[in-house]
Formats: structure tokens, C-alpha cells, sequence
């Protein structure tokens, strides 16, 4: 049998609607919802920049936004609870690679029939491929676009050219190549980073080999010349001493320090370096990802959805609206460093001649959503990480750990 979504959370969401709904706080505001203010679960921790960014949607209807920031570690955990009780927020941001596990506990309002209403949430407005296969699960929109987050090559460019390197690597074998240039340094220096909690790494450079990681009938595999080109790829950044091997390695001071000079990530990432270290003006730059067969990279944004039982549904949907207006959310990526969603928004002039979103474009013309696996992080996604960590970090040998890898995902299907 297919190991395929589990639907444990889903039937306790449906068992705890009406007990949801009447827990609610609140006054009814006469037109058959509550009043109150609306709850919105932000992940990681730019809680008191979405504070300043809703801060105009409040004093233009009135409604006020309580912001909870829910650490990206804990948004299973709260979920779990969430759903198990009834009582979840309004509005909740989703990784993309979550969007698949809220759907399937149930925690997502289906919007294909309440978006006629919102004229500003049309697929039409955002960006070409973003609103559809990133937005829907089991063909039901259960979300909209917030953000767009391409990964894209960050290089500390006065330091490749200290060390001979002219222009950013084009290539996987490149980077590998000038990695171990930039490693032999010194004691302590490397030359990329690869964080070890990055499960769609090697999943890019898959895709970067030619291959996929989902079969013609929709199942995982794992079991396959590009991605063991791939795996070559991961496992040879260590063996070369290229890569830090400590887990709470810090990426951005990593990179601000020169000790880890090329790394992959998103234009959060940009603005990080930019506030941290204005100093460096001029001294690294963006570049699209590497290529092998092709230079895909992840489109790794995050879209809001309403909570399943939200009482405040009509509000909510007012808020994301907001969020989608143009001026919105070129405000978010002067705060917060996030590229938007919105058509509008990309083509603005502030944007378009910004040298770092020309990248950013560009990369995003070639950019894929990691397939919506069930429970990415707690399964596949763990189970892809734990096979690579242990053969890098422990010594674990490679034909065997990637054979159990094999066994244990094969069997794991999209549909």
C-alpha cells in the first residue's frame, strides 16, 4: 500500500468545527460575522515587521490585526494543536513545502468560491506559475500567493578575485571546483555553505542533473543516475573540506565574514547582509544558481491561507487582499527583503531596475515548487537529510544508506 497523506488531523478538524466556531471570542458585527480583531500566524520572526506592514489596512477599515510569530520549528507542533482543538488563527502564512500538510489535516478554507468577491487574489494578478500549481491541493485553491523566494547564488566577489576567481562559477563543477579554491585559504576558511537542515538542495541539483525525483506515476524516487550525480555533487563539497561542518554554522555572518563566500539563498538574504554590513557595498553579488543540464532553482515562497473555521472569513479575505495590492507588497520588500507575488508589484519601476531582482527574475523564469509529498519535512524531506548528513558528517557508507533511503520513500506518492 502507498504511504500516502495522513488524514488522522483532517477528520479531527471536521469533528471539532462546530466546537471551534462556538469557542470563538467575539460579537456578531450584523451581517452574520464575528467582530474582533483577526489573528495572523507569521512564520519565523518578522511578526513586528508584518505588524508595521498591516498597520494602514487597520486604519482604513477599523479591524485590528494580532500578530503571532510561530517559529518555522514549531509550526507542526502548533498545527497539530490548532487543528486538534478547533481554535486556530484567521490567517496562517504556509511554507510551500507545508502546503500539502495543512491541506491534508483540513486546516485550509477552500477559496475557488469565495475569490469572485475578492477581485484582487485573481490568479490573473500574480505572477505566471506562482498562483496556480503553488497555490491549490487535490485541485482546490486552499491559499494565495505572499511571497516569492527564489534561491539564487550569493558570492563574495572581492574574495574570489583575491583568490583568482574572475566572475562567479556557471556551473555545479565550477563552484566545486572554485569551493576548493577558496577552502585552501586557511584553517577555518571554506568556500560553500550547505546548510544541513536544506532538504531541497539536492533536490535542485537534481533537477539541475536532469532528473526528477517523482516517477510517471507519481512516487517518490530517489533511485536514479542524476540524482546519484547529485548525491556526488553533495557528498564531494565535504570530502573536499569545502563546507563547514558544525549544524549552527550562521549563514549570514558565515558569508559576511568571508569564511563561507558562496552559499545559496533566497533575497531575504540580501537585505540580512545589507542592514548587517553596508560596508560591503559593492563587494558580493547575485548571480542565478549553477547549472549542470539546466540551472533550475526552487521557488520557495509562502502563501496565506484562512483558517478552516475562521468566524472572521469575509475580513480575513479583506486583509489578504490587502496584502495583495501592488504598493503592498513592494512596502514588504523594502521591510522585509521578500520579493512579491503580484505582476504589479514586479514590474514596478523600483523593482525592475534594481540589479539584485534582475536575478531574481531571472531565476525565476527557472524555478520549481518541491512537489507537494506529504509531511515533506517530517518524511521525505527528513528522510533525504538523514541519509546525506550521516554518509558527510559520520562516515556512514554511501551504498547502504542510500539503498535504505530508497526502501523507505519508494512507496511515498503525490496523488
Amino acid at each position: 500500500m502507498k504511504r500516502t497523506a495522513k488524514t488522522v488531523l483532517g477528520i479531527v478538524a471536521v469533528a471539532s468545527l462546530t466546537a471551534g466556531l462556538t469557542a470563538c471570542t467575539g460579537g456578531d458585527s450584523g451581517d452574520g460575522e464575528q467582530s474582533g480583531p483577526l489573528t495572523v500566524w507569521i512564520m519565523g520572526d518578522s511578526g513586528t515587521n508584518f505588524e508595521q506592514l498591516v498597520a494602514p489596512f487597520t486604519t482604513e477599515t477599523g479591524t485590528k490585526v494580532e500578530v503571532v510569530a510561530i517559529p518555522w520549528d514549531g509550526i507542526d507542533e502548533r498545527l497539530t494543536t490548532a487543528v486538534a482543538s478547533g481554535s486556530g488563527p484567521d490567517i496562517v502564512q504556509i511554507g510551500l513545502s507545508k502546503l500539502r500538510t495543512f491541506a491534508d489535516a483540513g486546516a485550509l478554507l477552500p477559496l475557488d468560491g469565495e475569490l469572485a468577491a475578492h477581485p484582487g487574489l485573481a490568479s490573473e494578478n500574480f505572477a505566471d506559475g506562482v498562483a496556480g500549481s503553488a497555490t491549490a491541493v487535490a485541485g482546490k485553491i486552499v491559499s494565495v500567493p505572499w511571497v516569492s523566494d527564489t534561491r539564487v547564488l550569493f558570492t563574495r566577489t572581492d574574495i574570489l578575485a583575491e583568490n583568482g576567481i574572475d566572475s562567479p562559477p556557471a556551473t555545479w563543477d565550477e563552484l566545486r571546483t572554485d569551493a576548493k579554491t577558496l577552502a585552501a585559504r586557511g584553517s577555518g576558511q571554506y568556500g560553500y555553505y550547505i546548510p544541513q537542515w536544506d532538504s531541497p538542495l539536492p533536490v535542485v541539483m537534481t533537477w539541475d542533473f536532469g532528473g526528477n525525483i517523482i516517477d510517471a506515476d507519481g512516487n517518490v524516487n530517489f533511485d536514479t543516475p542524476e540524482f546519484a550525480e547529485a548525491v556526488d555533487l553533495y557528498t564531494g563539497l565535504y570530502a573536499d573540506g569545502s563546507v563547514p561542518t558544525n549544524s549552527d554554522f550562521d549563514q549570514a555572518q558565515g558569508f559576511i565574514s568571508g569564511i563561507a563566500p558562496m552559499l545559496v539563498s533566497g533575497p531575504y538574504l540580501a537585505k540580512a547582509i545589507s542592514d548587517a554590513a553596508p560596508e560591503l557595498d559593492g563587494k558580493w553579488a547575485v548571480t542565478t544558481v549553477p547549472a549542470a543540464s539546466s540551472g533550475t532553482s526552487l521557488f520557495a515562497g509562502s502563501n496565506m491561507g484562512v483558517w478552516y473555521n475562521s468566524p472572521r472569513k469575509d475580513a480575513a479575505l479583506d486583509l489578504l487582499e490587502f496584502l495583495s495590492k501592488p504598493a503592498t507588497q513592494l512596502s514588504w520588500y523594502t521591510i522585509n527583503g521578500e520579493l512579491p507575488t503580484v505582476k504589479a508589484a514586479l514590474e514596478d519601476p523600483s523593482l525592475t531596475g534594481d540589479p539584485l531582482v534582475k536575478v531574481y527574475s531571472a531565476q525565476l523564469a527557472d524555478a520549481k515548487v518541491l512537489p507537494l509529498v506529504p509531511n515533506w519535512d517530517g518524511g521525505v524531506g527528513s528522510d533525504l537529510l538523514t541519509a546525506l548528513n550521516s554518509i558527510v558528517l559520520t562516515g556512514a557508507d554511501r551504498d547502504s544508506t542510500l539503498a535504505e533511503l530508497y526502501a523507505k520513500t519508494k512507496d511515498v506518492s503525490i496523488n
